[in-house]
Parts: structure tokens; C-alpha cells; sequence
């Protein structure tokens, strides 16, 4: 853990852990070949466009590798195992950057939740698209933001936790992301063409909360205004 807590509260920071994540779910994604070049595409530009700031930051080394990388990636988005070798190490890279200032700990457990629930939202536009795709891919990243979700709680429970008359929506918003990918998971049990469009629009949801969970509880840990006691 970082000895400087308003270090995990750097909004640079968690934007690069949220496109380390990103990268990191297009790679394996590609890697997998489910889906086609769409969804590198739109998932690697979008990790490429949040992990930007980072690598015109100065001492951005790191950030500007991987950013290089997933950009790489994203042109041979057509070849999904190349891509996905790119887009992979890409998100390591963004991953480390991020990691320089605020430690491990929080960025990967950022990374995994902001990730995994960006990913399913992203994702699930394809399985709407063809709902006979399998299903397991929605499942793994569910199951992947659950576990970030909870492990950053842990993570900032035991810094922290987080203090102020705002920690309860800090703990409100974690709980309620977990629980709307739990229904996620439950909604794609629904063999139905409706389960994905559940489990798609419930997504949307997570990424709202989930970001504000990431946000609020580093800045409640951190003691940022106006959120000090």
C-alpha cells in the first residue's frame, strides 16, 4: 500500500486502472476469438482514450508503452490472437503505471471491478446481437467484477476505512454493484433472448455505481475535501 493515501484518490490513477482493465478484458477477449474485430475495437479505443492522460503525464513512461501497445492492437484487431497478445500486455503496462504511485493492492483490485463491469456492458452489445454466442464469457466477468468489487472494499476497509458522514453511500454503492451482478449472473440463466437484454441494461447500472464506489471510498480513505473529518 502507498505510504501517501490521497495517492489512491488521484483521478489519474483510477482512469488508468480503469483502462488497464479494459485492455485487459479486449485482450483476453480476442484471445478467445469469441466475438469479432467490433469488440476490440470499441473496447480498445475506449482503453486507449482513458489511458491517454496518463501517458502525456510526466514520467508516463510506462502508460506510454502500453498505450502504444493497445493501439497495436486495435489495428490488428482482424488477427485476434496478435491482438490479443497486444492488448494484454498493453493493459499490464497501464496496470504498472498506475501502480507507481498507489501500489498494487488498489490497482488491481480497481482494475478488476471497474474492468470486469465495463467489459460485461461492453460485451453484452455483441450477444444482443447474437444471442447464441455463449454465454460463459458474460458469466467469467460477472464473476470477475464481483470479486474486484469485494476485494476493493476489503482493500479500503483495511486502510481506511473509509470515514465521514459519506461512507454510507460509499458502502451503499459497493453493495448495490455487487448485487446487480449477481443479477446479472441470474439473468443469464434465462435461456430467453431477454436474459441478455437483462443482463445488458443491468450492466449499464453497475458501471454507474461501480465508479462512484471506486471514487467516493478513495477519496473517503484519503480524507479528500469534501469528504475530510
Amino acid at each position: 500500500m502507498p505510504t501517501d493515501l490521497q495517492s489512491i484518490a488521484d483521478p489519474q490513477f483510477i482512469v488508468l486502472a480503469w483502462a488497464a482493465g479494459l485492455a485487459l478484458v479486449a485482450g483476453v477477449i480476442s484471445l478467445a476469438e469469441i466475438v469479432g474485430p467490433g469488440f476490440v475495437w470499441l473496447s480498445a479505443g475506449t482503453a486507449g482514450a482513458l489511458g491517454l492522460p496518463g501517458a502525456l503525464a510526466q514520467g508516463g513512461w510506462w502508460a506510454r508503452v502500453g498505450l502504444v501497445s493497445v493501439v497495436a492492437g486495435l489495428v490488428m484487431a482482424r488477427n485476434g490472437r496478435v491482438a490479443g497478445v497486444l492488448l494484454v500486455v498493453g493493459g499490464v503496462f497501464l496496470a504498472v503505471q498506475a501502480s507507481i504511485s498507489s501500489g498494487w493492492l488498489p490497482v488491481t483490485t480497481a482494475t478488476l471491478a471497474v474492468g470486469g463491469v465495463t467489459g460485461e456492458m461492453v460485451l453484452g452489445h455483441w450477444y444482443l446481437i447474437d444471442p447464441r454466442l455463449p454465454r460463459l464469457a458474460l458469466r467469467v466477468l460477472a464473476i470477475v467484477a464481483i470479486v474486484g468489487l469485494t476485494a476493493d472494499g476489503v482493500v479500503l476497509a483495511a486502510v481506511g476505512p473509509p470515514r465521514g458522514g459519506a461512507a454510507v453511500a460509499f458502502w451503499i454503492l459497493l453493495a448495490t454493484s455487487i448485487a446487480l451482478m449477481v443479477a446479472v449472473i441470474a439473468a443469464l440463466r434465462y435461456p430467453a433472448y431477454s436474459g441478455v437484454m437483462a443482463a445488458t441494461g443491468l450492466s449499464y447500472l453497475t458501471v454507474l455505481t461501480t465508479l462512484g464506489a471506486v471514487f467516493l471510498g478513495r477519496a473517503l480513505v484519503a480524507g479528500l475535501a469534501p469528504f475530510a473529518t
